[in-house]
């Protein structure tokens, strides 16, 4: 069989209990016959515990140092994945982002991958080791240690996974898949089994959780399989894929984590942490700024995810028309290929995205 990389997220290694667990999940999927690659985050809270430690150092910490402070809490994850299977029996051997060959930018905090050369990963696969690789992290053509921004660890999942002709590639969190909305807030979400590479990475612009844009952006790109599964679980997750999804619109998603400012700050802030701009305003991404804007107004959008709605303007006069039956006042709205979004204030971002998901997603418009 080909190779299989799995990643898990900082909640599925939080702790030695459930390191154990996946270093068990690890050791199964090879007795199956697959090569292994495993992308790990940090454990639990760690790289927030770094970052607030930077804080009580500086206010506007350097962002060169930052990424050498908060690379630590891979590394940790990667060691003592690699402890626990070699104590169940299983050769495995871990590497940092740079021993993995993942090349990045000069964009500290933020980097793009530009090239990848994994030929240790692929020494150890051919030595019949596990390989386990320290995600979220790189090294500049400067020889400068990199971090790769947020969901930083998918990034090193999926352009390994690329590099390596990887048959799948894994996505384990605490969540069972991508769903048609987030279950806390719309009561009728349900896990989609299967879209399209084209739907997620609208979905990941959008602000969804389960898979990050700049993943999800490669495996489009390289047609990299992805699947987006729970950790403890044995349900076969969402497969993510070139084929199209079997409906027209898969999911409406909610992102409450942006701020709105004037369009005279945007030499102020990172080019990345722009979600949307227009004649008068910036919508921002503040979980990258890694800087204090103070002042600044906290925003929601809410988008409907589907194939071309972006481009049909009967999808878009239903979303306009849906929005304003919920009372909410419209601040603004843009629409790209598969995706149409409205801008509004957080307290009214529930009802407008549970609004949205019965008309499009539980009626006969999916």
């Amino acid at each position: 069989m080909g190779v299989r990389v799995q990643k898990y997220g900082g909640s599925s290694v939080a702790d030695l209990r459930r390191l154990r667990i996946v270093a068990a999940r690890v050791a199964a999927t090879r007795a199956a016959g697959h090569e292994v690659v495993v992308v790990v985050s940090a454990m639990g809270n760690t790289t927030n515990e770094l970052l607030a430690l930077a804080r009580e150092v500086s206010a506007n910490p350097g962002r060169r140092e930052l990424d050498m402070l908060v690379s630590v809490g891979e590394r940790v994850s990667m060691a003592l994945l690699a402890m626990a299977l070699q104590e169940l029996g299983v050769p495995a051997r871990s590497f940092t982002g740079s021993q993995s060959g993942i090349i990045t930018d000069e964009s500290h905090a933020n980097a793009r991958v530009v090239e990848v050369r994994p030929e240790r990963v692929r020494a150890a696969l051919d030595a019949g080791e596990v390989a386990i690789v320290a995600g979220f992290q790189g090294v500049s053509r400067a020889r400068e240690v990199t971090t790769l921004g947020r969901g930083g660890s998918d990034t090193t999942a999926v352009v390994l996974a690329a590099a390596l002709k990887a048959e799948e590639c894994e996505i384990c969190s605490d969540v069972d898949g991508v769903y048609s909305a987030d279950p806390r807030v719309v009561p009728g979400a349900r896990r989609l089994d299967t879209m399209s590479l084209a739907e997620a990475l609208a979905m990941a612009r959008a602000g969804g959780q389960v898979l990050a844009e700049e993943a999800v952006a490669w495996a489009h790109a390289e047609g990299v399989v992805l699947r987006a599964s729970a950790t403890y679980s044995t349900q076969p997750g969402t497969r993510v894929s070139a084929s199209p999804s079997p409906t027209r619109i898969s999911a409406v998603v909610t992102d409450r984590e942006l701020l709105y400012a004037p369009l005279s700050w945007l030499p102020r802030v990172p080019t990345a942490c722009v979600r949307a701009a227009s004649p008068v305003g910036l919508v921002l991404d503040r979980r990258n700024l890694h800087t204090d804007l103070p002042d600044l107004l906290p925003v929601a959008t809410v988008s409907v995810i589907g194939r071309r709605v972006g481009a049909d303007p009967k999808i878009l006069a239903e979303v306009l028309d849906v929005s304003s039956r919920t009372g909410e006042e419209l601040r603004d709205w843009w629409a790209s290929s598969d995706s149409v979004t409205i801008r509004v204030a957080p307290l009214g971002a529930s009802e407008l995205e549970r609004a949205l998901h019965g008309h499009f997603c539980e009626g006969t418009t999916a």
